[in-house]
C-alpha cells in the first residue's frame, strides 16, 4: 500500500470515527455537562458443530464493556475524550474445543489452553471545530469499508486518527488512516496483524427521497502479506405511495487483492 494520507487529514491531523454529530461547535455546553457513560453486561456463548469428525468448537464467557464519551470544551476549538473499558471472563471452555479462529473468545497460552479472562481499554483524543470533528487514539469505526467487530464476547478496535466534516448542509465526508488493530480476543493493541488501513468517504442527502454514500479503502496486512483495495456504493430511493413508502436501496462492494489479483464484486437492491 503507498505510503500516503489525504490533504485534508495533512492539515487537521486529527479525526472522529464516531459518525455526525447533530451539533457544531457554537453549541457545545462543556466537557462533563455534554458527556455520557454506559456500561453492557453481556453473557455471549458460540458453538461451531463439524460434520467432518473434527472437535466441535464451543466458548462460554461473561464480559463487562464501558463506554465514555465526553462532551466539548467551550471556545471556538472544542476538546473532548473517548475511552471504553472491557473485560471478559471464561466460563467455560477447554483446550480441544478452544483456539478456533472466528469464533474465540479468548486466546490459547503456550500450553494451548484458553485464558481465563481477558481485558483492554482505549481512549482517544478529540477536537471540533465549527462542525468538523477529530480524534486521534483507539477508536472503534463503523464505516461500509471498515467495521469493527462487535459481534463476539468483546468488541475489537483500531489505532489511528479519523476525519468526520459536514460543514456543507447534508454532506458528510470522512477520512482516516489506521496503524494497528486490537483482536476482539486478544488484549494486545496491536495484535491484528495490521500494517495500515486507509479510508476516504462521502455521503450526500441531494433530497427527502434520495440519498447516496461513496466509500473506499486500502488495506495493507502483515500476517497474511496481502493487501486489497475495496469500494463501495450507495443509492437510496424512497417512493412515496399514497401512505407508505416504497425503499430502493443499492448496495455495491468492488474487492481487489493486489497480489493475487482477485476480484470481487457484489451487489444488492
Amino acid at each position: 500500500m503507498q505510503s500516503r494520507h489525504w490533504a485534508g487529514l495533512i492539515v487537521l491531523s486529527l479525526a472522529s470515527a464516531t459518525p455526525a454529530l447533530a451539533t457544531g461547535q457554537a453549541d457545545a455546553k462543556g466537557f462533563v455537562e455534554d458527556s455520557a457513560l454506559n456500561v453492557l453486561l453481556r453473557n455471549a456463548y458460540i458453538n461451531r458443530d463439524y460434520s467432518d469428525g473434527r472437535q466441535d468448537s464451543s466458548e462460554w464467557g461473561q464480559g463487562i464493556i464501558a463506554n465514555f464519551s465526553s462532551g466539548f470544551t467551550q471556545g471556538t476549538v472544542g476538546f473532548g475524550v473517548d475511552a471504553f473499558a472491557a473485560y471478559g471472563l471464561r466460563l467455560d471452555s477447554t483446550r480441544r474445543r478452544s483456539g478456533n479462529g472466528g469464533i474465540d473468545f479468548f486466546i490459547q497460552d503456550s500450553n494451548g489452553n484458553p485464558e481465563h479472562d481477558v481485558a483492554k481499554g482505549g481512549a482517544s483524543l478529540k477536537a471540533r471545530l465549527s462542525n468538523t470533528v477529530l480524534a486521534y487514539g483507539d477508536l472503534r469505526p463503523s464505516l461500509p469499508v471498515l467495521n469493527h467487530d462487535d459481534s463476539r464476547l468483546l468488541p475489537e478496535s483500531y489505532t489511528g486518527t479519523m476525519l468526520t466534516s459536514n460543514e456543507i448542509e447534508g454532506l458528510e465526508f470522512l477520512a482516516g488512516t489506521f496503524h494497528a488493530q486490537s483482536r476482539k480476543s486478544d488484549e494486545g493493541r496491536d495484535s491484528g496483524g495490521l500494517k495500515g488501513i486507509d479510508v476516504i468517504g462521502a455521503s450526500y442527502v441531494f433530497s427527502d427521497v434520495l440519498r447516496g454514500a461513496l466509500y473506499a479503502s486500502d488495506v495493507d496486512h502483515v500476517v497474511r502479506e496481502s493487501s486489497f483495495k475495496r469500494q463501495y456504493l450507495n443509492l437510496n430511493y424512497m417512493m412515496p405511495i399514497a401512505s407508505n413508502t416504497l425503499t430502493f436501496d443499492f448496495n455495491g462492494y468492488n474487492t481487489k487483492y493486489d497480489v493475487t489479483d482477485n476480484k470481487n464484486r457484489i451487489w444488492s437492491l
